[in-house]
């Protein structure tokens, strides 16, 4: 069974499940491991203080435990930044989705951008690092200098949206960032809803894509796939 060409294990294995909303309960990071080790995703991501339980519940997975680090805004130390990741890693976190403190990339800071990453890409000891870049506020000269930066950092992916701001992943802006920086992972977040909305993401150059509605998205798989 297929959609647009892929299959239902191929879609699952682009998503990153999300849960960062303040108001999550413990009831909803059940839930969420629950719906992730059914459909084999990618990985999940969660808020710092979800991780402990997060860890204990997805067990001897395979599945990625993913958080965030200086989110949603990124205007954290680079030193608070590095300590964030430490403790993440060391409560059992595989990958680290952080965001750059943007606001310092439009001033033209570029140095302190790319230390700023690259101190988060040390601390997470080998760790997956994916540097959010909050495209929705960044010109595309910008997004193509964070995306450079993020390389030159050691970052392991970049990533569009903290969704958390004005906007979102766009097939366009994937595109720009998969084309510029084509030796790292390109992550799509922010408003993907839709079984439609990812494989527009994945065909523009994603290689993962974050959302909340994965069982609404593999149910919608189901009912249109032949």
């Amino acid at each position: 069974m297929t959609y647009r060409g892929f299959s239902r294990e191929q879609i699952a294995s682009y998503i990153d499940h999300t849960v960062l909303k303040p108001a999550a309960s413990a009831k909803d990071i059940e839930k969420a491991v629950e719906v992730a080790l059914e459909a084999n995703v990618a990985a999940v991501c969660f808020r710092p203080s979800d991780l402990t339980l997060a860890k204990q519940l997805l067990g001897d997975s395979a599945l990625g435990l993913a958080t965030v680090v200086g989110f949603p805004h990124g205007t954290n130390e680079t030193a608070v930044k590095a300590f964030e990741t430490k403790l993440a890693v060391a409560q059992g976190a595989t990958e680290i989705d952080m965001v750059i403190h943007y606001g310092h990339l439009i001033e033209g800071l570029d140095a302190q951008v790319q230390g700023d990453i690259a101190a988060v890409v040390e601390a997470a000891q080998g760790a997956l690092v994916k540097v959010i870049l909050e495209t929705s506020e960044l010109t595309h000269d910008q997004i193509v200098r964070a995306c450079e930066l993020s390389r030159a950092a050691g970052a392991h992916y970049v990533k569009t949206s903290t969704g958390f701001a004005s906007g979102g992943a766009t097939p366009e802006i994937v595109k720009l960032m998969a084309t510029t920086v084509p030796e790292l992972g390109v992550k799509a977040s922010g408003g993907i809803r839709t079984l439609d909305q990812l494989i527009d993401m994945v065909e523009a150059g994603a290689t993962r894509v974050g959302a909340s509605g994965t069982a609404a998205i593999l149910q919608e798989f189901d009912a249109k796939s032949n």
